[in-house]
């Protein structure tokens, strides 16, 4: 008996014991790996069972020249596929490796993309329903959907004006010296359109999906939902917020609702009291700030950040964007979903890095002395799982001065600038 683990991560491989008379069976396997993160199919091993059968008196080199033409017959656009013979327990065996593709959506061209556009999700191979079929199309033309043209909002130049001059302020006071300061650039018309914010529909300016999310934002899922449980489960709320708005502000208020409601303790170096949050503060706002940076604004879901006795987590719609795999994330890879809010959000000094932001959450909890944090797909979307801390001996939580709110200034730019020091793009 073969474990899916022996050729790789387990959801991206498939066994099958032969090629069924009906071709879109196997194919479908072929089409979700390459509209996903890509894939294995081994053909000679049974599924249910892990036996493995090889594939008998057949001319393995033959079959792997029927399989390409099959696939190159049968789908569109052409997958790419890579075909080796192996010999396991004295068997032949082939594998089918099929990388993420470049061109999605990939379909079978009898049935058409509606009906056979598949994806991979938690291990099976299933129809893409008409946002996630959105989604790919503009990931095979490689355009960013928060850079097209917020239809039915007009273009107004004082509105696109204050927001360059919010974004400066956010931009200086995210700097930590005066040399930063002098660095940080003045916004203008042209660089709101270069950032991807505007764009021009003929000779004129449009504001763009992200200049609407920055601005007015009236998208009614484009907020965040924040809750507090009593215990591990989400039966009984002790507290809720939804935070709507422009999305940097939005960042801000969630963050601050997860410092009211996790535990606090303090150390001191001589006289000076310095207070320590039971879960790393940097990792948390690594979090959120990933969640609305790269979450899919297609989906009609709300970023959730709950607090749990036991844990917290930041679950946004969406999975990893352009066929990018949860190890190669961690690994410091990064793909762009959304370009333009990265832009602004680099610019303003929200962001700070490529690829990065995942291992930050990782490192912080290791120095915290936490348990790894879970970093997973989940569904449709990308799921962070911080720990907290419980007692060996009782059972329950730590028990340490809860922390209280802080009233910001009255200059929101101001006190919007000082919290957003330190966040990093993952």
């Amino acid at each position: 008996m073969v474990e899916k683990l022996f050729f790789g991560e387990g959801k991206n491989i498939e066994f099958k014991r032969e090629i069924p008379p009906k071709h879109e069976k196997f194919l479908k396997d072929i089409i979700a790996f390459s509209n996903s993160t890509g894939g294995k199919v081994i053909l000679g091993i049974e599924d249910k069972t892990n036996l493995v059968y090889g594939i008998g008196e057949t001319n393995p080199f033959k079959l792997s020249d029927d399989i390409s033409n099959m696939i190159s017959d049968a789908c569109t656009p052409q997958i790419i596929s890579y075909i080796t013979i192996q010999t396991l327990e004295e068997k032949t065996v082939l594998i089918i490796d099929i990388p993420p593709g470049n061109f999605r959506p990939y379909y079978l061209k009898s049935l058409g993309k509606e009906a056979s556009a598949y994806i991979r999700i938690n291990g099976t191979s299933r129809p893409a329903d008409a946002r996630m079929l959105q989604e790919l199309e503009l990931e095979g033309q490689h355009i960013y959907y928060d850079s097209m043209q917020e239809i039915g909002m007009e273009y107004q130049e004082k509105q696109a004006l204050e927001l360059c001059a919010i974004m400066k302020q956010l931009a200086l006071e995210s700097c930590k010296t005066e040399d930063e300061r002098a660095e940080v650039k003045d916004l203008t018309i042209e660089k709101l359109e270069d950032m991807g914010l505007l764009c021009k529909v003929g000779r004129d300016y449009a504001p763009t999906h992200a200049f609407h999310l920055m601005t007015e934002n009236k998208v009614r899922f484009a907020k965040i939902q924040c809750a507090l449980f009593k215990g591990t489960d989400r039966d009984i709320f002790i507290d809720r917020k939804e935070f709507k708005g422009p999305i940097y502000e939005q960042i801000q208020e969630a963050y601050q609702f997860v410092l009211r409601h996790i535990n606090r303790g303090a150390e001191f170096e001589g006289v000076v009291r310095r207070d320590i949050y039971e879960l790393p503060v940097l990792a948390i706002r690594e979090a959120i700030v990933n969640a609305v940076t790269h979450r899919s604004y297609l989906d009609d879901s709300c970023i959730q950040v709950s607090v749990f006795d036991d844990r917290m987590e930041v679950l946004s719609p969406g999975r990893l964007y352009g066929g990018l795999d949860i190890e190669t994330a961690l690994s410091g890879k990064s793909k762009c979903r959304n370009a333009a809010i990265s832009e602004a959000f680099y610019y303003i000094g929200i962001i700070e890095a490529w690829g990065t932001g995942l291992g930050r959450i990782r490192k912080s909890c290791r120095e915290y002395g936490l348990k790894e944090p879970v970093i997973e797909e989940f569904g449709d979307g990308f799921r962070v799982i911080f720990f907290r801390k419980i007692e060996k001996e009782t059972g329950k939580k730590k028990e340490v001065a809860p922390i209280k709110a802080t009233k910001p200034p009255e200059n929101p730019t101001r006190w919007m600038g000082r919290l957003l020091k330190g966040f990093a793009r993952s």
